[in-house]
């Protein structure tokens, strides 16, 4: 075979290791990341919200974060109108608020003990923290924006062990916890 006549399958992709889809889900599984929700509300004042993996602190001075939003998730364009956030560090015991809000089916607040910030973001009860921004930044990244906000305010941190997401499950204790079950899963669009 020479290179002018070789045409690329799909099995060739992966055994050369290209970046598919399905392969970037498989390799980035292996990095655990903490998970959070970001809540918000649109112009009409309904509350909206999303589980995120993908968020992280940026800089201390200003004090500024990031977070991650797939394009064609409902709550991120509603967020984005009204343009304050705010950040729930979810702990590990929280894997009922990351079910809901981690479908895209259902109704998130639904029989949900919320408050509203007095940022006009709901403020979810238990979390380890909760982070309070406004938007500073958006990026288009692929398909999903780049978010960068302004910290607002921080909430007291408890003391409980964070919830965490590993190879396409919660915790790193064995195949039992890797295990995603119920409505949130990979399937689901996060934003």
């Amino acid at each position: 075979m020479t290179a002018q006549s070789a045409t690329p399958t799909e099995t060739d992709s992966e055994a050369s290791g290209a970046p598919t889809p399905a392969r970037m889900r498989q390799t980035l599984g292996a990095f655990a990341t903490g998970v959070t929700v970001i809540t918000g509300t649109g112009h009409d004042g309904e509350p909206v919200g999303f589980a995120c993996q993908s968020f992280a602190s940026v800089s201390l001075d200003p004090p500024l974060v990031l977070f991650c939003a797939d394009h064609r998730g409902r709550a991120w364009p509603r967020i984005r109108e009204t343009g304050r956030f705010a950040v729930h560090v979810l702990a590990a015991g929280q894997s009922d608020l990351c079910a809901r809000f981690g479908s895209s089916r259902g109704r998130k607040y639904e029989g949900l003990d919320w408050e509203l910030s007095r940022w006009g973001t709901p403020s979810l009860p238990g979390a380890l923290t909760t982070i309070h921004a406004e938007v500073s930044d958006v990026r288009v990244a692929g398909d999903h924006d780049v978010v960068t906000g302004r910290v607002l305010a921080l909430d007291q941190v408890t003391e409980d062990r964070p919830m965490l997401f590993f190879r396409g499950g919660f915790g790193l204790d064995g195949p039992a916890a890797t295990e995603v079950t119920g409505p949130w899963g990979w399937g689901d669009r996060w934003g």
